[in-house]
């Protein structure tokens, strides 16, 4: 969850001391290594037990964040690729911008549901309160660089 909190606040520019170009950068970087987070999160639990892995992934998982935990991760995947092969996929930055924007939502959202649902792993205020900053900056941060507007501003 902190890597996720810091990656809207690296794509607004918003962390002071850094300039735009090291915040991409660093976006960048922190994206590939929430990516790597999920494997070995996903591959720790596969050591433990892989009937439940296969369950969550097919999506019939008894346990209801698993579903979420799941679909965030998709989405982080599918975010991270966007980024990876933007030039080459010869779409309008604008557009490109608005669905990396949407599956990053999806991970963030997905990702906080999935972290509230489990007990135990954390305690429960500081898991609370690291969620609300994660939802807190990822709503500061689509409202700041506008994402959904897809025309030219004047």
């Amino acid at each position: 969850m902190g890597l996720l909190l810091m990656q809207p606040l690296l794509a607004a520019k918003d962390l002071p001391g850094l300039s735009p170009m090291t915040s991409r950068r660093l976006h960048r970087w922190v994206g590939l290594s929430l990516v790597t987070a999920i494997l070995i999160h996903v591959g720790g639990l596969w050591i433990t037990s892989p009937p439940d892995v296969i369950d969550a992934l097919l999506f019939v998982s008894p346990t209801p964040f698993s579903a979420w935990g799941v679909t965030a991760m998709w989405a982080a995947f599918a975010a991270v690729l966007l980024g990876l092969f933007r030039q080459r996929l010869n779409v309008r930055f604008r557009i490109w911008r608005l669905g990396h924007t949407g599956l990053a939502a999806v991970t963030i959202l997905g990702s906080v549901v999935h972290a509230m649902l489990i007990e135990g792993t954390m305690e429960i205020m500081t898991k609370t309160a690291l969620c609300a900053l994660v939802l807190l900056a990822s709503a500061r941060t689509l409202a700041k660089m506008r994402v959904w507007e897809v025309r030219r501003r004047a």
